[in-house]
């Protein structure tokens, strides 16, 4: 009775069927035992917008020291924060975060570092930092802060035409300024001074007198060329090469010198231009022109070049897949000397072109031209004990706040990657969290008439035509 009981289909279904649930059972606890102990997601938005940056995961997975973040907010506002704080708290078990309501707890939020200002604070142990919200870029600035305690000084050059750092008009460097802050640099506008009190008051550095000695203010961690509109006289640029061969290092960025329309050209700088000469630069008195189409894209011609490929340095590195621009530059001959040691940091295509001079309504003469590819930055190495550092760039253009400020371009993880090296904080060379993507979709009047025949006409006379199609079919 058993045994036919066992052969009948329903028994055989029922069999199947259990056997079925026990295997889908399993393998769910299997699935979720696997998902508790190895967190794992995927980031499909355009910008991974839900990813940590390259930045930040380098810091936090080569944490040498303890690190606490806490948030404050209300409870209900614990699930929001978590969604960015435990991506940090997952790389590494150095770091831990911790949520408190500070209107429950009063006495714990003020011993953990409690500011209205800051919903998180990090704390390195040797110091708290506070970031102002709970964006990546926010938290990542903070915890750089509390890692670099060493105060760090980026020096601007100003008094011959310069880019400002307090300039925030396209032209300006202030953006470059928000970076550095950021990553805990200050940032200061300096004038080349004379290094004897008894000269009287500050000499900006077109007004050096014979006698004075000008000397780069001795706190300076790196010093910045920004793209000066006037010639540096002797003393001035004997400052800057004493600096750097004393073991300073500085970004020197040298704007075109040809006549480009009614604007007034650049003055050529030449003794600057010897200073890093001496070093093994020699920036060219030319334009270089891209054939590449690739700046098409970002609406730029050939006069503002697009790269995409760089050379093998520390500072560069980072930039696989990323574009940067290099508005009206000039190209740059390098030769590793006794003296200094250089390297190619970003190139031209070969489709590129260098001219010397630009014809009546802005023609030029392709024969006369050299071609590419060319080089736009180069970095160097003193020899010596002191070993001072240098970049040199044939435009300040690109590091303005329209070029660094863009979300398209990584032209300020060129630029912060360069003064990392410089500074010899290399753990922070990286490509840094991008800004939030604004993905709204404009509706313009011929989008506004093509979603109205959509909807009205061709999907429901879509809709209509497949069931004829079909009952005529089977018909």
């Amino acid at each position: 009775m058993v045994a036919k009981w066992m052969k009948t289909r329903q028994t055989k279904y029922a069999a199947f069927a259990s056997v079925y649930i026990v295997v889908t059972l399993a393998a769910l606890v299997v699935l979720n035992i696997l998902a508790n102990r190895y967190d794992k997601f995927f980031d499909f938005t355009k910008n991974k917008q839900f990813s940590l940056s390259e930045q930040s995961i380098k810091i936090v997975k080569g944490l040498k020291r303890d690190v606490t973040f806490t948030y404050f907010g209300h409870e209900d506002s614990f699930r929001s924060s978590r969604d960015l704080l435990d991506r940090y708290s997952d790389l590494s078990p150095k770091l831990q975060v911790r949520y408190m309501d500070p209107d429950k707890k009063p006495q714990p939020a003020r011993a953990a570092g409690y500011r209205a200002d800051s919903p998180v604070i990090v704390d390195s142990g040797a110091r708290r930092e506070g970031a102002k919200s709970v964006t990546e870029e926010e938290v990542t600035g903070a915890l750089i802060r509390s890692l670099k305690t060493a105060e760090r000084n980026v020096c601007f050059v100003s008094g011959a035409g310069e880019h400002s750092i307090d300039d925030s008009n396209r032209n300006g460097f202030s953006f470059l300024k928000q970076l550095l802050e950021h990553d805990n640099y200050k940032s200061r506008a300096v004038t080349l001074t004379p290094a004897a009190p008894e000269a009287g008051k500050p000499m900006t550095i077109g007004q050096a007198g014979p006698a004075a000695a000008v000397e780069v203010p001795k706190d300076c961690t790196v010093l910045v060329v920004g793209g000066p509109q006037e010639s540096y006289p002797p003393l001035a640029a004997n400052a800057i090469r004493n600096y750097v061969e004393n073991g300073g290092s500085a970004v020197v960025m040298l704007d075109n010198v040809l006549r480009l329309g009614q604007q007034e050209p650049a003055a050529e700088n030449p003794d600057l231009a010897n200073v890093v000469a001496g070093w093994g630069v020699t920036v060219d008195k030319d334009l270089v022109l891209e054939g590449d189409p690739i700046g098409q894209i970002f609406g730029f011609g050939p006069e503002i070049p697009v790269v995409r490929q760089y050379e093998s340095h520390q500072i560069t590195q980072p930039l696989t897949g990323v574009m940067t621009a290099f508005a009206l530059v000039r190209s740059l001959d390098i030769k590793s000397t006794g003296k200094a040691s250089v390297d190619k940091l970003v190139q031209t295509s070969e489709e590129s072109l260098a001219i010397t001079e630009i014809g009546p309504g802005g023609t030029v003469d392709a024969k006369k031209a050299k071609h590419g590819p060319f080089t736009l930055a180069a970095a160097g190495t003193l020899s010596g004990a002191n070993k001072g550092r240098f970049v040199v760039v044939g435009t300040s253009e690109w590091a303005t706040n329209a070029f660094a400020g863009s979300r398209q371009l990584a032209n300020r993880d060129l630029f912060l990657n360069s003064v990392n090296w410089l500074s010899q904080d290399v753990d922070l060379i990286s490509i840094r969290p991008k800004l939030p993507e604004d993905q709204s979709f404009n509706i313009t009047t011929p989008r506004l008439a093509t979603l109205f025949w959509l909807t009205w006409f061709v999907f429901p006379l879509g809709v209509v035509g497949f069931g004829l199609a079909t009952w005529w079919k089977r018909r």
